[in-house]
């Protein structure tokens, strides 16, 4: 009986231990691989060890980095993390992680602005247009309206379009008060309403890496963008 038990306890340890270091492996930072010492066939790896077809030489074990990615956990610091309701400038009811995945380059502005408002939707047309097609689709441009009383998906959408705003790249969005504020306080943008149709703010473009997490932050109208593009471009995957 003692025997049993003894087999019994064995078994689990090793199965616990196979188990935990598989899933370290699944989670961890390398794997190896084979790959021909005189790169025959370029950067291209086997998962198993052998022989180079082209040159017959043995190949060659290296460490390569996993991309295999966190089970899509949230950090901390991901703006992902509000549950704050959104409506589209197609009145469609979203969260911020319903963006997840994409580059985002958001701004906060106010349709009514006659001054500060149009040069910042001016710089994110032009951060847009330096951006190559084949990233395009996996960015998104999102502009925030600080004044959600008047800003309706309606308003949005008009506006979108009179700014040549409107192709799939580009969402607006109108909040709750409570919802916009927030989202300004992550951004370190500061508002006031001077009257019912005029706000002080900041002027702030901000990037976002796919996870949500800021990486970059632009201040000014009308300045140089070379930085935030190139952090653009850097985070976002083709």
């Amino acid at each position: 009986m003692n025997y049993i038990k003894y087999i019994l306890l064995t078994f689990i340890t090793v199965f616990t231990f196979q188990s935990c270091n598989s899933e370290k492996k699944s989670k961890g930072d390398t794997v190896e691989v084979y790959q021909c010492p005189m790169q025959c066939e370029g950067e291209k790896t086997y998962t198993e060890p052998g022989s180079c077809p082209v040159c017959n030489m043995d190949l060659k074990a290296v460490e390569k980095t996993s991309k295999v990615e966190n089970d899509g956990a949230i950090s901390e610091e991901s703006i992902f993390n509000l549950t704050s309701l959104w409506h589209t400038q197609n009145d469609k009811t979203i969260q911020l992680k319903d963006l997840k995945g994409k580059t985002l380059v958001m701004v906060m502005i106010y349709t009514s602005c006659k001054a500060a408002c149009p040069r910042l939707a001016a710089d994110m047309r032009h951060i847009e247009a330096q951006i190559p097609d084949e990233k395009i689709k996996n960015i998104q441009f999102v502009l925030v309206s600080i004044d959600p009383k008047v800003d309706t998906p309606e308003k949005l959408k008009a506006f979108a379009k009179e700014n040549a705003m409107d192709g799939e790249q580009w969402t607006f969005l109108q909040g709750t008060e409570s919802g916009v504020r927030e989202f300004a306080n992550v951004l370190s943008v500061k508002y006031k309403e001077i009257s019912p149709i005029d706000f002080s703010h900041s002027n702030i473009i901000s990037v976002f890496n796919p996870q949500g997490e800021l990486v970059h932050q632009q201040e000014g109208l009308g300045v140089n963008n070379e930085t935030t593009v190139h952090t653009i471009l850097d985070v976002t995957k083709t």
